[in-house]
């Protein structure tokens, strides 16, 4: 899901001698496409965003790298591999050394469309947690054609939460939004059943009334499942099982929805003269909630900059997946994140 401005669009990459900056590792064997759709992708974000990317898998079944750097790993962690046992027994395995690289200096950051929950572990594991962070959420970015995205979090990483670690959530999500896209005071929701404070889960009023007192975050009060396709606030904060649902629901909604519609246009001759009138006018407002824009989800409160992209991925996702990792790498995304959770 997204553009306008996409991840990929939303900040310019530094220039000149900030541009200097290791580079991108990226797992060339997960993915439903993996090795070829990652290694394309790959390709072309170094050969024409010129952004160092190094991929890390198995030499022999890569293809034609373009001459990018190749770090081996002999293993590979399957998408229905349990993630805790795959990460610790297979410690050659492509996530493993990708985090590995990250952590000890040699890339700036790790892309992944591989199993979701191994990358995380990997990342957790190799990398460490930010300290004072209780447990790393998932931010994902939800479209607002027109203007920046809202990111969602957490959208997967904990099913269960205490108010403290939604606090948390509130905390990283802004100062990820501000380096993400530049906005300098985002707006924070919390997920809840209804706007006033005394709706929802003993979860949701204790983060409710934690969040009214905290300094440092614009929190506007709850906000419901039906505020999140609008974009009423920058930042929205749940629980990591209620964000997952909420994420898949309005992705297969709006992949139904644009399957209808491109029925509709095909049922005879006069809905595909409109077609023709209306598809040029229709096409932004698509691309902008193609999956394949976004660049992926970013793994908060990991001592490192870990991009989750979709298992699906195609080139362009990966592409998409590359840059943003190459801004939170350049644009101190995890700097960022201690300060904020230190209140600074």
């Amino acid at each position: 899901m997204g553009e306008a401005p996409t991840g990929a669009d939303a900040v310019a990459p530094p220039t000149g001698a900030d541009a200097v900056v290791l580079p991108i590792a990226v797992d060339a064997m997960g993915g439903d496409h993996a090795p070829k759709a990652i290694v394309a992708g790959a390709r072309q974000a170094a050969e024409e965003l010129g952004i160092p990317v190094v991929l890390v898998g198995r030499p022999g079944e890569l293809g034609d790298t373009g001459g990018l750097e190749v770090v081996p790993a002999s293993e590979v962690i399957a998408m229905d591999d349990d993630p805790g046992q795959g990460v610790r027994r297979k410690k050659d395995s492509s996530l493993v050394r990708a985090a590995e690289a990250v952590r000890d200096g040699k890339a700036a950051a790790m892309v992944s469309a591989g199993n979701t929950g191994a990358t995380m572990a990997s990342a957790l594991l190799r990398m460490g947690r930010i300290r004072g962070i209780a447990r790393p959420a998932i931010a994902t970015p939800i479209p607002r054609p027109g203007t920046t995205p809202t990111v969602l979090l957490d959208a997967g990483a904990n099913a269960e939460c205490s108010p403290q670690m939604l606090v948390q959530f509130a905390q990283m999500g802004a100062a990820y939004v501000t380096a993400r896209y530049a906005t300098p005071t985002p707006t924070v929701g919390l997920l809840s059943i209804g706007e006033e404070r005394s709706k929802g889960t003993p979860l949701v009023k204790e983060t409710h009334a934690l969040l009214v007192e905290m300094d440092g975050i614009d929190f506007v009060g709850n906000v419901e499942g039906r505020d999140l396709l609008p974009g009423t606030v920058d930042v929205v904060v749940t629980d990591g099982f209620t964000g997952n649902v909420v994420l898949k629901a309005l992705e297969g909604a709006l992949r139904y929805l644009m399957g209808a519609v491109v029925e509709v246009f095909d049922t005879d001759d006069a809905t595909r003269q409109a077609a023709e009138v209306l598809v040029p006018h229709l096409a932004p407002l698509a691309a902008a909630f193609d999956p394949d824009n976004t660049g992926g989800a970013v793994l908060l409160g990991v001592d490192g900059v870990c991009v989750i992209s979709h298992g699906s991925s195609t080139p362009r996702a990966i592409v998409s997946a590359v840059q943003v990792a190459h801004q939170a790498a350049t644009g101190g995304l995890v700097q960022r994140l201690k300060l904020a959770v230190a209140g600074r």
